[in-house]
């Protein structure tokens, strides 16, 4: 049986390889053979998530004739990558991208530190921002008086408090969406939106495609419900979504499902434009797969001429083929855990009969709290609040890290909570464990894709301003150098892997 998951054409491959820019040759060197830069680039594209793990690449005959090279040329690069452990190979199945078995580097910085354990440090693990007061406390207030009501029940809704999922459904309604509160569910969070649709719909061995780069936490947790990942390239820049790419991954591989951050894409930023969501959800509904769009992000554009885009289930406003997770985590605050589901009523219905063996419910005082905001305007007031905050981060963190580490490469994304940047040709893992000991915290780009891409990279969130900004970005200069001046052979031998 193929290994391989999804398939990288013979002209997509030459147009990526061209794309890269060479690296010089050190000292005058002589540059490597024409195998050995072949070899390397498409190992720089495994890396960079540009060409996903566990793709198919073209036979030789077909690639050496897209790139104008022999075909023993492409016969050594293969044997090469083969040696190196980035590509396997199986007589009659052909070849496909792999990363080397025991890979030792780390992929550090997600999960959240307890706020007491930090000391000095500087925690970019985590892209959440301090709560919005004193909209918090006047939530929680509203909400401990409308408590008694409820307090006189089991205080189990396994659907949601009716009041909530009434507001939402209007909510989705007033956005151009016709909803009814049948087709909303409350959850504890985004996450538990996703735990609660990969169990329904993608059972242990069912294949779900992701982008690569794509939120690291709904990639581990997908893994751990035994999904297999089919992870599809975004494009370079904040453009984002490969169209052809999209189609023939959901048309080969088959999916059951497919998650996507269509807004403000967590790592990249991205923001997915109206053509590609018409296109994505048709893509879809063409090949039978259920299309999860994960709207945590979706209101904190930072840029007050950005028109933002209709609603990616707005070309699907039944809900048959689209299902849109949403959360009060990242627009508000990452303690109010409060997420839901907008799907067709039958899903709603099976997602809400499932979650019996599951949480049985979110917690109460919190969805009154949410439904307080919502109800008297004080959601549209906390969350300009945060936009002020994260554009004001963001402009912090852009400036520092331009004036520190002008060789790192990134766009600036028109919103969300993260900066996605390429470190200079250095590692990200090593950057991550060197960056620990000098005090500042990020998360490295491995943690963001499939089996061991974006080694390259780190992810960096709006979470600090100001003089923290300035000083986040001097340490990470300061990790650079470390690595630069590491041990004689460590530098070079870091650079190679990622460049």
């Amino acid at each position: 049986m193929a290994q391989w998951t999804s398939a990288v054409g013979a002209t997509q491959l030459a147009r990526l390889i061209s794309s890269q820019q060479p690296v010089p040759a050190a000292g005058g060197a002589r540059r490597p053979p024409a195998y050995r830069a072949l070899a390397d680039g498409i190992r720089l594209l495994v890396l960079e998530g540009r060409v996903p793990v566990a793709a198919r690449l073209p036979a030789e005959r077909e690639l050496a004739a897209a790139l104008s090279v022999s075909r023993t040329t492409v016969a050594a690069a293969y044997e090469a990558l083969r040696g190196e452990g980035f590509l396997e190979s199986r007589r009659g199945a052909g070849s496909w991208t792999s990363v080397p078995a025991g890979n030792p580097l780390p992929a550090r910085g997600l999960e959240p530190l307890p706020p007491e354990s930090l000391g000095s440090l500087i925690d970019l693990g985590c892209a959440a921002l301090p709560a919005p007061e004193p909209w918090l406390t006047r939530a929680v207030q509203g909400a401990l008086e409308e408590l008694p009501p409820y307090a006189h029940t089991h205080g189990d809704y396994p659907a949601g408090l009716p009041a909530l999922r009434r507001m939402l459904a209007e909510r989705y309604t007033a956005r151009g969406i016709p909803t009814m509160p049948e087709q909303i569910m409350v959850t504890t969070g985004a996450m538990g939106a996703m735990d609660a649709i990969c169990h329904l719909f993608a059972g242990r061995g069912e294949r779900i495609a992701v982008e690569s780069p794509s939120y690291a936490n709904i990639l581990q947790l997908m893994r751990a419900a035994g999904a297999r990942l089919v992870p599809v390239a975004m494009t370079d820049g904040l453009g984002g979504w490969d169209l052809p790419v999209w189609r023939q991954v959901l048309r080969d591989a088959a999916p059951r499902l497919a998650y996507v951050v269509a807004d403000f894409h967590n790592p990249t930023g991205a923001l997915a434009d109206e053509e590609q969501r018409r296109a994505l959800v048709e893509a879809a509904r063409s090949a039978g797969t259920v299309l999860v769009v994960d709207e945590t992000m979706i209101e904190l554009h930072l840029e007050d001429d950005l028109e933002m885009p209709r609603p990616v289930c707005s070309f699907d406003p039944a809900g048959s083929s689209v299902i849109t997770v949403g959360s009060a985590s990242k627009a508000f605050w990452a303690g109010m855990r409060i997420g839901w589901v907008r799907a067709a009523p039958d899903v709603i219905r099976s997602l809400v009969a499932a979650r019996a063996y599951a949480d049985l419910g979110t917690p109460v005082l919190e969805q009154l709290a949410v439904n307080w905001l919502m109800r008297t305007g004080g959601w549209e007031q906390a969350v300009e609040l945060r936009r002020v905050q994260a554009r004001d981060n963001r402009d912090a963190l852009v400036a520092a890290v331009r004036r520190e580490l002008p060789d790192w490469e990134f766009e600036v994304p028109r919103g969300g909570l993260t900066l996605w940047a390429r470190a200079g040709g250095l590692s990200g893992s090593r950057l991550a464990e060197v960056g620990e000991r000098v005090g500042v915290r990020v998360p490295s780009g491995p943690r963001f894709g499939v089996d061991g891409a974006f080694e390259g990279y780190v992810r960096l969130p709006f979470t600090v301003g100001g003089p923290v900004a300035d000083e986040a970005a001097a340490r990470l200069a300061t990790a650079g150098r470390m690595l630069d001046t590491a041990a004689p052979g460590t530098a070079e031998a870091l650079r190679t892997f990622v460049a």
